[in-house]
């Protein structure tokens, strides 16, 4: 029995650790491609580009919170 939920909690602490992997990539990858986006829609002096490059602003905050929290929690992790 003690073998058992031992085994549970180390494969649901696995899991748990890739999923929270994988969705920090992905909010990495989503701040490089918004700003990167914003980079070239405003070096374009069109009103349709400046929409877009003010679209962008409002996903940049808060991704990079969650860069910072990431940055973080990985110092954190190194000091410990």
């Amino acid at each position: 029995m003690i073998t058992t939920v031992t085994t549970i909690t180390t494969i649901t602490t696995i899991a748990a650790i890739g999923i929270t992997a994988a969705l920090s990539i992905a909010c990495v990858a989503t701040l490089i491609l918004f700003l990167i986006t914003k980079e070239l829609a405003s070096a374009r002096r069109s009103d349709t580009y400046t929409r877009i490059a003010r679209f962008v602003n409002i996903g940049i905050l808060p991704l990079v919170l969650v860069f910072a929290v990431i940055v973080a929690v990985k110092i954190i992790e190194v000091l410990t």
